[in-house]
């Protein structure tokens, strides 16, 4: 977390959550009310800032202002640069365990969360040696411990 961010949230500890307004797609890019998130700079903060509670809810830490993040499958999203798997924002994935879903995506057990590999990473993942696990698209939310679409309680 950035220290700006920490100080913001000892300064103003009761500020209200914001759900529905930022998404993660399938690809690892951040949404603001659907529309893609260009600015590279604000898309390295949120990445810098990103994490889950202790309930499973992936969020951006805005200052602050936690904003909860809506999730199209996983909170992490990887892909391949060299030789080496790295996740959505910037960190270097290392997998615990592989998954093949019954839609024909692959996914990426590692120490922070499950990850779905990009599309565009398939060919690549295909002339690997890795075994895939079965699993289904409905199981993998509780099996891994996150929540797809944080709601206000």
């Amino acid at each position: 977390m950035d220290p700006l961010v920490a100080r913001a949230m000892a300064k103003w500890p009761d500020v209200p959550a914001v759900y529905g307004w930022l998404a993660l797609d399938r690809r690892g890019n951040w949404l603001i009310k659907g529309e893609r998130i260009a600015n590279a700079a604000l898309r390295e903060f949120i990445a810098r800032n990103y994490e889950a509670d202790a309930d499973g809810r992936w969020y951006f830490q805005n200052g602050p202002q936690r904003v909860y993040v809506t999730l199209a499958y996983t909170p992490l999203v990887v892909h391949y640069e060299g030789e080496e798997l790295i996740d959505h924002c910037g960190r270097p994935f290392i997998v615990r365990a592989a998954y093949l879903d019954d839609e024909g995506s692959v996914l990426m057990a590692g120490e922070r969360a499950i990850a779905l590999l990009d599309d565009r990473d398939l060919a690549r993942f295909a002339d690997s040696d890795v075994s895939l696990h079965r699993i289904t698209r409905a199981e993998i939310p509780a099996r891994f411990g996150f929540v797809p679409e944080p709601q206000a309680a």
